[in-house]
C-alpha cells in the first residue's frame, strides 16, 4: 500500500473511531448511567430503548468501521506526522458527532435535548455543541501544527 493511501485510511479511519467514540459516549453517558434522555422521547418506553439500540448499533458499525480502516492504514509511525494526524482526526470527528448530533437531534427535529425537563436545558445543549467546537478546533490545531511542522522539515 502506498504512503498516500495508508495516510488516506490513518485519516478517514481516525475521523470514523472519534465519530463512533463519541456517540457510544453519548450513549453510555447521557442514555444509560444518567438517564436523562433517549434518542427518541416523545414514545414509549420500549420504543425509547428500540431507539437507543438503533442509535447504538449505528455507532458500534462507526467504531468497527474506523478500527478497520486503521488496522489497514498500518501503524501510523509509517506515516509523516502519524500520530499527530491520527489524534487530530479523532478528536475532529468525535466534535463533528458533537455538533451534528446537537444541531439536527436538538434543534431541527427536536426529537430530545442533552437533558430534557430542566430549567436550564438549553445550557446543557449549548455546553453539548461548545465541547464539540472545542473537539473541532484542538483537531484541527493539532493537524495544522501536524501540516507546518511536515513543511519547515522539508523546506
Amino acid at each position: 500500500m502506498s504512503p498516500k493511501t495508508k495516510a488516506k485510511f490513518l485519516g478517514i479511519g481516525s475521523f470514523i473511531l472519534g465519530f463512533g467514540f463519541m456517540g457510544s459516549m453519548d450513549g453510555i453517558i447521557f442514555h444509560q448511567l444518567l438517564q436523562w434522555h433517549s434518542v427518541v422521547m416523545e414514545t414509549t418506553r420500549p420504543g425509547q430503548i428500540v431507539s437507543d439500540g438503533i442509535f447504538h448499533f449505528g455507532v458500534t458499525v462507526a467504531l468497527v468501521a474506523g478500527g478497520i480502516l486503521l488496522w489497514l492504514a498500518g501503524r501510523p509511525t509509517e506515516v509523516s506526522k502519524g500520530i499527530s494526524k491520527l489524534i487530530a482526526n479523532f478528536l475532529i470527528g468525535a466534535g463533528v458527532f458533537n455538533l451534528v448530533e446537537g444541531i439536527v437531534n436538538h434543534h431541527i427535529v427536536q426529537i430530545h435535548r442533552v437533558k430534557p425537563g430542566d430549567p436550564n436545558a438549553i445550557m446543557y445543549d449549548l455546553a453539548f455543541l461548545g465541547l464539540g467546537l472545542l473537539l473541532v478546533i484542538t483537531g484541527k490545531l493539532i493537524r495544522g501544527k501536524a501540516s507546518v511542522s511536515t513543511i519547515s522539515k522539508e523546506a
